[in-house]
Order: C-alpha cells, then structure tokens, then sequence
C-alpha cells in the first residue's frame, strides 16, 4: 500500500506542477484512472458474494408464467439454445435483472448488439438482439433492477424475424438455465 500512496502523490505532484493547458487534461486522466481502480475492486467485491438466487424479469411487459422455456431448444446449425427468448414489441425497455457492472457493450454475429452485465458470484448476465442502447450506458456502469440497459430489438441472427430479449446466464463452469431463477418485478421470491 505504502508503494501505491506514494506512486498517488507522484501523480498528483505532476498534475499540480504541469503548465495549465496539460494540467487539466492529466487530472481528468489521473480521476479517471482512479476511478477505473475503484470500480474494478467494487467488481471484485461483489464477485466474492453469493450468486443471486432470483433474478428479476428484464422485461416488465410479460410475467414468469407466460413465457415459453426455450432452453435446450435445437437451432439450425445443430446448437442449443442457451438462455430464454423473450418476445416483446420492438423499442421495448429491457431491464437488468440484478445489480452489477456492465463490463461490455457492443456487437457480434449471433447476438447482435449485446450488453454484458457482471454480478455477484462473477455470474454473467448477457442481453442479446437488442435495437438499441440507452443513450450514456458504457462499460463499468453500475446497474441494477432498475436500470434500462438496452431495447428490445431482432439484430443478430435474429434479423428478419420476430423483435425478442435473448436472456443468458453464464458462470464459471458454463451457462444455465434463467428460467427457475426469474421473477416477476414487485413479486417476493418463492424458496
């Protein structure tokens, strides 16, 4: 710690004593520098908790009971279906299912635009073929069940086809189902 104090007052020595046009670019560097530390050791902190045991339902236009279970499901190039589909209008506000940090926004073949969400016990929450993202959200956000994260949209291999949320859970030893672990929002957990 004694080397990380002083390596803080090293920087914070150059920042002070740099012309004023630099000055205030560096400090901006320095916070943000900082700031990337304490949201990394804010991830590791909730790593280290238990791993939810109810997820709330990313979409507050359906309930639990009405979805179809489509884990396992066979796709065309012979995969299986790894997370639930659920199917709402276009535009549709999708919601994290718990607290945590966004650790990656962006875009890829099968998903779509995605957002990944860090939470506790180091599960993965991953949102796929949404439409678009809120304006703002960027990767080390902290969010939680009351944070939109995305829209409901069909890009990805989902072009073409009917406007839905791909849910998925991952954890260390691979995915698994969401389903036992959703919720409706507002609903007390059932054990």
């Amino acid at each position: 710690m004694r080397a990380f104090g002083k390596f803080a007052v090293v920087l914070a020595g150059i920042a002070l004593l740099s012309p004023a046009p630099a000055r205030a670019s560096l400090r901006e560097d320095v916070a943000g520098f900082f700031h990337g530390i304490a949201v990394h050791f804010r991830m590791l902190r909730l790593a280290a908790q238990p791993p939810d045991s109810v997820l709330i339902l990313p979409l507050r236009t359906t309930r639990v009971h009405r979805l179809y279970d489509s884990w396992g499901a066979g796709r065309p190039d012979g995969r299986k279906h790894q997370g639930q589909d659920l199917f709402a209008p276009r535009g549709t506000p999708v919601y994290s299912a718990t607290t945590g940090y966004v650790t990656r926004i962006g875009e890829n073949r099968l998903g779509g635009l995605t957002v990944w969400v860090m939470g506790a016990g180091r599960r993965v929450y991953y949102y796929a073929h949404l439409d678009r993202y809120p304006e703002g959200l960027k990767a080390n956000d902290r969010v939680d069940t009351g944070t939109v994260i995305g829209y409901v949209g069909a890009t990805g291999n989902a072009r073409g086809g009917k406007p839905h949320l791909h849910f998925g859970v991952y954890t260390l030893q691979g995915p698994i189902n969401p389903m036992p672990l959703l919720r409706d929002p507002g609903r007390t957990p059932s054990f």
